[in-house]
């Protein structure tokens, strides 16, 4: 069987800007190297890349508990105000017969976000502990964990539109909450931790098995 050759170990590296392959300068510090074609830095792996994810998912998970805990939003009719977090709001519209909404609403706003935390935890378990997991599957569970992240901003992006449609009458309005904010920002926070986190660190371990 032909043994397997992993680029860094022939002293290639890929750019991360532009994409081009190119040798790694001999006698020099990585941190010095820059692409040939758009000169931007060049480096084997990303530094701190578990480091930096942990911390991230570590934040955002933080963030979820306000999150879900407060009011995200208020709705004031006739001058009585009824506040919603994000479960409450999904058991009115599930009691209001709007359970396909109810079921979009609970998988973009309380799944999704957890799945990611989880997903991404596994995988900085994997590279850490050098656990003797499937690469293909890990690489597949990471490029699953940015295919779902766009719908995390969907439980804001209704509410955001309920918040216009209600606007242009005059008996009721919408007030956001500061859930909201949390939740923007856990969200912004699990999409930067699935960016800083390497996945080629995955497929490091096949080579040093």
């Amino acid at each position: 069987m032909t043994q397997q050759i992993s680029a860094k170990q022939q002293g290639i590296a890929r750019c991360r800007q532009c994409s081009l392959l190119s040798a790694m300068p001999r006698g020099e510090h990585p941190a010095r190297a820059h692409c040939p074609r758009c000169a931007s830095p060049l480096f084997y792996r990303r530094h701190h890349s578990v480091q930096r994810s942990l911390a991230l998912c570590v934040a955002a998970a933080l963030l979820l508990v306000p999150a879900n805990m407060l009011t995200i939003m208020t709705v004031v009719n006739l001058g009585q105000g009824v506040p919603d977090t994000i479960m409450s709001g999904i058991v009115r519209l599930w009691q209001a017969d709007l359970r396909a909404i109810a079921a979009v609403v609970f998988i973009a706003s309380i799944l999704v976000p957890i799945i990611k935390i989880v997903a991404l935890l596994l995988l900085m378990t994997v590279v850490q502990f050098r656990l003797p997991l499937s690469k293909p599957q890990c690489t597949a569970l990471y490029r699953f964990v940015h295919l779902i992240g766009r719908w995390s901003m969907l439980d804001l992006f209704m509410i955001s539109i309920l918040v216009t449609v209600v606007s242009l009458g005059n008996i009721a309005t919408v007030d956001t909450g500061p859930a909201a904010t949390a939740f923007a920002a856990a969200v912004v926070l699990t999409m930067l931790a699935a960016n800083s986190f390497d996945p080629r660190l995955i497929w490091d371990l096949e080579y040093h098995d």
